[in-house]
Formats: structure tokens, sequence, C-alpha cells
């Protein structure tokens, strides 16, 4: 426990069975008014109206992470590329796959500002430095935008798409990227947030309204919220360690929804683990960017 006497403590408060073996990546759907998460390992993308029931839809082998498209459905990043989930389908386009290498595959990401859609990878064994950015644009043409990753997860922009946050898992960081105006190029990494080993380790995370981090700690069993400056301001605690993201959504955004694993964990052991949590905080999220698709595409 942080013994900050400032910091705000407050529990989260469980809204679904154990879903999920590893659930990851929940993004609000403005669109059809859903929340999206994923069981990444077990390739299936979940989703909620709230207070309805969990559907499931079976999407690769690896489902990473999902984001509206402009228009209607998602585009996702499955083990080892990129695909479209067009609305009303049930099967998604894949798209070229970006390595061969079985022992890679695609974790977290999230949109920029120009619609772009970024996922980034990491090796099964979380062996160090083999992971990577990639970027989809909207011609679905894609290229790495870093090398060097051990276990690329949580990814956001600013409204204005003028800055980044994003966490590497075994840095133990929250940096900080400038992002090029006109070109959305990321530049000037630099940590905001050094998170310590008691506390677990970051994982997704979202921002408020406020322009504040809220991020998942990966056997830390809580969502930190911390100030653009890196100072910790509130602490969500749930009953289950394994916490993996967390976003905003509801029709007014101010539902902060968190996903958690049973990854290593038996049911009876740890009832909560793998379910779908939330915390309604007195702040309301962003609008997520959406990924745009060039219309001859």
């Amino acid at each position: 426990m942080h013994s900050d006497s400032n910091v705000a403590v407050h529990r989260a408060e469980q809204l679904t069975e154990s879903r999920a073996e590893h659930g990851e990546g929940p993004v609000w759907d403005e669109a059809t008014g859903q929340l999206h998460w994923v069981d990444m390992l077990a390739g299936d993308l979940l989703s909620m109206v709230p207070g309805g029931t969990v559907g499931r839809t079976k999407v690769g082998t690896v489902a990473a992470v999902a984001r509206p498209v402009v228009g209607g459905g998602l585009v996702l990043a499955l083990e080892r590329g990129f695909a479209l989930l067009r609305p009303g389908n049930e099967t998604p386009e894949s798209l070229p796959e970006l390595w061969s290498d079985p022992s890679v595959r695609m974790n977290d990401g999230g949109c920029d500002a120009l619609g772009r859609f970024y996922a980034g990878s990491m090796a099964y064994d979380e062996s160090p430095g083999r992971g990577a950015l990639w970027r989809l644009h909207g011609d679905l043409s894609t290229e790495r935008v870093l090398d060097g990753v051990t276990i690329s997860n949580g990814l956001v922009w600013t409204p204005d798409g003028g800055t980044a946050y994003y966490v590497d898992t075994p840095t133990r960081r929250i940096d900080r990227f400038d992002v090029t105006p006109g070109t959305g190029e990321l530049h000037d990494r630099r940590p905001v947030v050094r998170i310590p080993d008691e506390l677990g380790a970051p994982d997704g995370l979202t921002l408020d309204a406020a322009g504040c981090l809220w991020v998942a700690l990966w056997q830390g069993g809580a969502v930190h919220r911390y100030s653009p400056e890196g100072e910790l301001l509130t602490r969500v605690e749930l009953p289950t360690p394994q916490v993996t993201a967390c976003a905003f959504g509801g029709t007014d955004l101010d539902t902060l929804y968190i996903t958690t694993s049973r990854q290593g964990i038996e049911n009876r052991e740890d009832p909560h683990a793998g379910a779908l949590f939330r915390f309604d905080p007195d702040v309301r999220g962003n609008r997520v960017h959406p990924f745009r698709i060039e219309e001859d595409a």
C-alpha cells in the first residue's frame, strides 16, 4: 500500500463472473453502445451492453486488441498482424501477417488522433527486446515504428494528439512521447511515472478528461491514477492480483471498466480472476480515437 495520506483509496465493483482466461484491452464502442474487450489467448472478442450479458466472438488464435472504426466495425490486432471486422460480420478479414516467427505475438495497442492503429508485440516467453510497435495506416499499409520492446502494453494519445503515453511493462514505467503535428511521429520519449516493484507492474492504461493517467497494475491488484506530472492521486483496489487494463465507457464516459486475468490461477482459488470490474470516478474519460480507413482500402 502506498503510504502517502493524500492518495484516495477506493474499491472496484465486480460486474461479471470470471468470463476470461486473460481479459484485456477494454474499449467503449460509441456506435453500438457496447464495451468490447478480449479474452486474448483464447482468440475471442467479448462484448457487452452495460447491464447485459457478455457475447463472445471467435476472431483468431489470439485477440490482442480491438478499436472502433469510423463508419462502424472494428480493427483488430491478432496473433501476428492486423484484421478488420466489418459491420455486421462475424468473421474478420485478416491482413497479411507481419512476421512468421510463431514465438512472437501481438499485445496491446490503440489509435492516434490521425486515425492510425498501433499494436505492439512481445515474445511468448517474454524474452527481452524481441517485441516491436507496429502501425496500420488507413490504406492498410503497415510499418514498424519502435524496436527493442519486451512487453508492449498500454498506449494512449491525448485528445489533441500532441502527446502519447506508453508502457513497456518490464521497464516499470509509463513513458511520454511528444507527437509531431501533421505526421504523428513519436519522439522525445521520457519517463513520467515509475512504479515500485511492490506495487505491481504497469499494464494497460487510459486518460481521463482532466489529463490524468489511469494504469492497471499486473500482480498489484489495483488501478492507479496519476497526474500528468506523475503524482499518485487515486488507488482503486480489486480483489484479484492480475489487473490488466482499464477504459472509460458508458454513454457519458463516466464509468471506468477494468479487466483481469486468471492465467495461472485456479478458479476455486480466486473466483474474481478473469472478471470484469467497474469503478465510478468523479471524472469522465475521453472519446477514443477511432481507426480511419481510406475509402478505396
